[in-house]
């Protein structure tokens, strides 16, 4: 496909409630379809690790991805919905070896801010994509999925920034309670890696995802 036909283009679900990883993608000319999984993320972190044992932060991204993903396509496919790529993205802090995703409350989120503060973590975001096409448009019902990872320094914020910010409410609702896009950044000095992944979704990762399945960055638009 080249992208060039309206009528080529490539429908992408994308498996999230997030507006910053929406946004990401509509400003890069992206713009998907959107539908929130049901899926009971502690529930599905717990069966695996009963299952495979403690896991890794990377994988606990990846796992909650895919289970996104597979969730809202079931549903879809279920429904008959139009065959499309399905993506599903879901991002972890790492902290000490530790998984944080959104705090359970306020207290939770200082708590977490006074032990990230001066520090740097990693987050990792789980990207999974499931192709549903028809063979003669191009789908082979490939499912696949990888984790990108950015390094993030904090600043070493006292316990009146930390306690005003958590009252914005903004911390409550990502993951490891800040944002580098929003009213957190002027709480982190810096990263390795790329910025987007931060915000919610790798661009280059789901580029080369969308590769595997031999589709093109442009061939892909809502409906």
């Amino acid at each position: 496909m080249t992208g060039e036909d309206p009528e080529m283009t490539v429908l992408l679900v994308l498996a999230s409630a997030s507006p910053a990883r929406l946004e990401t993608l509509r400003r890069a000319g992206v713009h998907p379809e959107v539908v929130v999984s049901g899926v009971d993320e502690p529930a599905a972190v717990a069966e695996a690790t009963g299952r495979y044992g403690a896991l890794e932060p990377a994988d606990v991204a990846l796992l909650l991805a895919r289970a996104k993903a597979e969730e809202v396509g079931r549903r879809r496919t279920e429904a008959g919905d139009a065959p499309a790529l399905v993506l599903g993205c879901d991002s972890v802090l790492e902290l000490d070896g530790e998984a944080y995703g959104k705090p359970a409350d306020a207290a939770d989120a200082v708590a977490r801010w006074q032990r990230m503060r001066g520090r740097s973590g990693v987050l990792h975001t789980g990207h999974w994509l499931l192709d549903d096409r028809a063979e003669s448009d191009g789908g082979g019902g490939a499912t696949l999925g990888a984790t990108a990872s950015t390094t993030v320094h904090f600043a070493a914020v006292g316990d009146a920034e930390i306690e005003a910010y958590v009252a914005t409410g903004e911390p409550l609702a990502v993951a490891g309670a800040f944002t580098v896009d929003g009213l957190g950044g002027p709480f982190v000095t810096g990263i390795e890696g790329d910025h987007h992944n931060v915000v919610g979704i790798s661009l280059p990762l789901l580029r080369e995802l969308l590769g595997e399945v031999g589709v093109g960055w442009f061939d892909v638009a809502a409906g």
